[in-house]
């Protein structure tokens, strides 16, 4: 009886330490992840404080570029109109917009927000650098190589994504809703505030959608999502696209909705082809670990 006792007792104390080992670990983790927080944070208030500096260019050309008439977008319009005689509603040379600030800290708090938000922008390849870094050491070496350049094209993506969203979204989007009127008794008098709303939600938003096919393939790589399976819901991802497109754009407009459509729909075919890629690696590689 003592020595089944002891046994126990000695079992215990193993399952208990295995336990607090367990804890110490997953509390370290955390105090990882945390530092790699940080320095995200430092890196984005560095950021912010560039914007804060150089606040004039990023108001005067980049905020209110949307509502010039010299805007690239509205440039390239007009240029289109021309050539293929698309008619003088195509070309844009008024945009009937007053901006106006109704709070005492309005404009001061427009250039936290707006700096803020321009930090998170230039920081966002830094946070998938950290992301990187603190999933790495997890991953095996396999892992490790078939996931290089994550960072480069996830930060590629981001940024056509970011463009995109500005200077297609953001110009269409403003353009129809400018020259919207129910009545002529009614002008557009919009809030600073909501106006900055609107382009850094289209702009941030767009980018963070273009980042699909990352996302896929790494649930490809777990093996989560198959080609298989993305070609038979396609109609379904069609539907959610057009859906997502009805979020992103705040016009009903839908010329807008289609110059969101397309370049998801493109998105989510790319995504087809390299989940195929992944299965077809996974494969090769089953078929030579049989062989040996």
């Amino acid at each position: 009886m003592s020595e089944t006792k002891s046994k126990k007792l000695l079992d215990t104390i193993k399952q208990k330490g295995k336990n607090l080992e367990a804890e110490m670990s997953f509390f370290e983790h955390l105090e990882v992840l945390r530092w790699h927080l940080i320095r995200v944070a430092i890196a984005i208030f560095i950021f912010m404080g560039l914007a804060f500096a150089f606040y004039d260019f990023i108001f005067d050309d980049i905020i209110m570029g949307p509502l010039k008439t010299d805007f690239w977008t509205y440039r390239m319009m007009c240029q289109l109109a021309g050539k293929f005689n698309l008619g003088p509603d195509f070309c844009v040379d008024h945009i009937p917009i007053t901006l106006i600030n109704t709070q005492l800290a309005g404009q001061f708090t427009l250039q936290i927000n707006s700096s803020l938000l321009i930090g998170v922008m230039l920081g966002f390849p830094y946070l998938l650098y950290e992301i990187w870094r603190f999933v790495k050491p997890a991953l095996s070496e396999i892992e490790r190589k078939s996931a290089q350049g994550f960072v480069f094209y996830a930060t590629i993506l981001f940024t056509i994504g970011v463009l995109f969203g500005y200077y297609i979204i953001s110009a269409l989007s403003v353009n129809f809703l400018a020259n919207f009127q129910v009545s002529d008794e009614v002008s557009n008098q919009i809030m600073i505030s909501s106006y900055l709303s609107s382009i850094a939600t289209i702009s941030l938003g767009t980018g963070i959608v273009f980042e699909l096919p990352i996302v896929i393939f790494i649930l490809s790589k777990v093996g989560v999502m198959t080609p298989k399976f993305m070609k038979s819901t396609r109609r379904y991802a069609f539907i959610i696209i057009l859906v997502i497109a009805a979020i992103v754009t705040p016009t009903p407009d839908i010329m807008t909705m289609l110059a969101v459509t397309f370049p998801l729909v493109l998105l989510y075919e790319i995504s087809i082809i390299i989940s195929e890629q992944v299965e077809k690696r996974k494969l090769k590689k089953e078929k030579e670990f049989y062989k040996s």
